[in-house]
């Protein structure tokens, strides 16, 4: 059971892991490299994680340690860079994560708020990547129309946006 509650949790977690590590190790190769030490390192002390928290946050720690170590191993830098400096770059990239992970959980609650004309719209034009012209010919009306239907959906869905991040830190 829990190597299937790992596997989710990882999994789910890969991507943003990779753009993380990527953002400390601008070598694609290396991130890689770094990735797979990390999952090892991350499922050989996966009985250290406290199941309720926040999974993202503690792999991000534990790659963290990962890249300082495999940069101590290569010390091939061009430029030298401090620990304090990956530091600083580490705990921003961790702050912005958070606050899209805020902002896309937002944006999920305003989508499902729209009407079923407009979220048409959206699923042809976001979900399908339909052309402009080719949603236009579907339903039958003018480019312009569509065209103007989907900036009021997105400012509809920024304003949304905006009010629920606004609420969540009032409350």
């Amino acid at each position: 059971m829990e190597s299937a509650v790992f596997l989710r949790l990882f999994t789910a977690s890969q991507p943003y892991l990779f753009a993380y590590i990527y953002t400390l190790l601008p070598d694609w190769n290396d991130a890689e490299e770094v990735l797979q030490e990390t999952s090892l390192a991350l499922w050989r002390s996966f009985d250290e994680f406290d199941q309720g928290t926040n999974f993202k946050a503690w792999a991000c720690k534990v790659a963290f340690y990962q890249v300082l170590s495999f940069r101590k191993r290569r010390k091939r830098t061009p430029v030298p860079i401090s620990r304090e400096a990956i530091e600083a770059v580490a705990d921003e990239t961790v702050e912005l994560a958070q606050s899209l992970d805020d902002q896309l959980r937002a944006l999920a609650g305003c989508v499902n708020r729209l009407g079923p004309r407009d979220r048409t719209l959206l699923d042809r034009f976001y979900g399908l990547g339909l052309p402009v012209k080719t949603i236009a010919e579907q339903l039958g009306r003018p480019v312009g129309t569509i065209t103007k239907a989907l900036t009021r959906i997105r400012r509809m869905l920024f304003a949304c946006i905006e009010r629920s991040l606004a609420m969540e830190k009032q409350g």
